[in-house]
């Protein structure tokens, strides 16, 4: 359960938070997830979701290289919500069965393949070691060029931003939806 009462809709908001309702539900076709306790802070929620379609609609990167990354972030942090909301997104995007049963069993870079095992890499090690191996980011580089370095690194950073929001306040899946098990 939420540790804040979770925003749904626009009743009983401050003229403030109901613009920022309306901003986010524009951008992204309706309030969900972090978005829905950010709200208690107006302008922070405008902002966060200002850089995600930035970072998240456009990236440049390939939607399942994409996707693939923020499954990475969502296992990485074990944020439930971010891993059940995009499993659905990754796997329409094209993202391998094994490339999610990889990353969701924490048996990468085994079962991954070509530039799944170069984003994988790229965003684990940001997350987990806060630096990027020189190998790694040369890598990604000769993949991605200099701007998909800084997309990979504008997604790694945002979604994590989104998972300390989800787990600090305790932000769960849908119900009906399968947890990631922790």
């Amino acid at each position: 359960m939420a540790r804040v009462e979770l925003i749904d809709t626009k009743e009983g908001l401050t003229p403030d938070q109901e613009d920022a309702f309306e901003e986010i539900a524009a951008s992204r076709g309706h309030v969900v997830g972090p978005f829905r306790a950010l709200l208690h802070r107006p302008e922070l929620a405008r902002r966060v979701s200002r850089l995600g379609a930035l970072v998240r609609f456009e990236s440049g990167l390939d939607g399942a290289l994409l996707e693939l990354a923020i499954l990475t972030i969502a296992r990485n942090d074990d944020a439930q919500f971010e891993w059940t909301a995009h499993l659905p997104l990754a796997l329409k995007a094209g993202v391998r069965e094994e490339a999610v049963a990889a990353v969701r069993d924490r048996t990468a870079p085994a079962g991954l393949v070509g530039d799944e095992v170069a984003v994988w890499r790229f965003v684990h090690e940001v997350l987990a070691d806060k630096r990027i191996a020189e190998d790694t980011y040369r890598a990604a580089l000769d993949l991605f060029g200099l701007d998909g370095v800084f997309a990979l690194t504008a997604v790694a950073g945002y979604y994590g931003l989104l998972s300390a929001f989800m787990n600090a306040f305790e932000i769960e899946p849908a119900p009906g939806v399968d947890p990631l098990v922790v």
